[in-house]
């Protein structure tokens, strides 16, 4: 079987051998007349399958030859093509796409007859930052058209390893109530400590806040300025033995944390929603999230709140993945801006 190079395609003018190609893997596009247009990365594919020679000038093309041809004319050819094999090689249908995705994906078995594309994929490599908007806008792009995204990650070796990314909704079952507003907190160097144990234990029960010890309860700095600003505690200076105002906790924890406006943010949105948010520290991540009390459950997800102009590298992705997935955990960017959101990354093995 023979194809003709024209362009940023490849013709199959033969009808029988275009059939042929077709019906055997659905790769091309058919064309009036019978012939059959191939893409670069599907001409690539069968070439070096062995299962067509491409032409240019009535003179064989090597795949060498066509591979460098459909690197300079196409941006960022080789990391489709790797993942495009890949994908081909474990016996899916893959179709490009001219969107801001690089390939759809048809599910396993399926063909264009009968079934639609299942996932749309954006291969890049290792080396590729993208912004958290960026992955949210393309996980909003694939959930309207009714589809997966898949990010296909090649590595300097030419590996390819696959992450789902999809935003979520999460929420628990626990709510700030029956706290007492008279609860008073006191601020000691960088710590926040509730000595009555009345009131320590109110605040522990219903809302699972701080950490409890012998009926002493201490507070994060960031629950501190979150259950102040819902009313339910007052907090004192060791210092001078005065009220703290909001705005003065909020500026303390600014001087004391790194991002803490940020971590804050994520830190209300999640409890707003009825999730019990404790750091995450000892995994590497901002938090630990429950979705219920932590004394009847076990943490759910890891959550980093982030910027969404920040831009992030895979190598800290995978990193964060792969230790969420050792402790059975799901990771999550929070996203803050306009609005919070919550982006998920997980490994895909198609």
């Amino acid at each position: 079987m023979a194809g003709i190079l024209k362009n940023d395609s490849v013709i199959v003018a033969d009808q029988k051998e275009s059939s042929q190609i077709y019906n055997k893997g659905n790769f091309g596009y058919p064309m009036s007349g019978g012939s059959l247009e191939l893409d670069l990365i599907e001409a690539t594919f069968l070439l070096e399958t062995g299962r067509m020679e491409v032409l240019r000038g009535g003179e064989k093309m090597t795949l060498g030859s066509l591979f460098s041809y459909a690197s300079s004319s196409s941006e960022g050819f080789d990391i489709k093509y790797m993942v495009y094999r890949d994908i081909r090689q474990r016996g899916f249908v893959v179709k490009s796409e001219t969107s801001d995705v690089d390939l759809s994906v048809f599910p396993r078995g399926k063909t264009l007859s009968n079934s639609r594309p299942k996932y749309l994929v954006k291969a890049v490599s290792e080396r590729t930052a993208f912004s958290i908007d960026t992955f949210i806008e393309l996980a909003d792009t694939a959930a309207s058209k009714g589809k997966e995204l898949l990010f296909a990650i090649a590595d300097e070796e030419g590996d390819i390893t696959y992450y789902v990314v999809s935003k979520r909704n999460i929420s628990g079952s626990v709510e700030l109530s029956d706290t007492r507003a008279e609860a008073e907190c006191e601020l000691i160097r960088d710590r926040v400590f509730v000595f009555d144990e009345a009131s320590a234990a109110s605040i522990y029960e219903n809302g699972a806040f701080g950490r409890l010890t012998d009926g002493v309860l201490q507070l994060s700095l960031i629950e501190t300025c979150y259950l102040m600003s819902k009313k339910a505690i007052v907090t004192v200076s060791s210092e001078n033995g005065k009220k703290m105002k909001l705005n003065d906790m909020m500026m303390f924890g600014r001087k004391a944390q790194d991002e803490f406006d940020l971590r804050f943010k994520a830190f209300s949105d999640m409890r707003d929603n009825g999730l019990v948010v404790k750091t995450g520290f000892k995994y590497g991540t901002h938090f630990r999230v429950y979705e219920g009390h932590p004394d009847k459950c076990h943490a759910k997800f890891l959550v980093h709140a982030v910027d969404g102009s920040r831009t992030i590298m895979w190598p800290e992705i995978s990193r964060a993945v792969r230790l969420a997935h050792g402790v059975k955990k799901e990771i999550l960017f929070c996203r803050i801006g306009n609005v919070t959101e919550y982006v998920e990354f997980r490994r895909f093995r198609p």
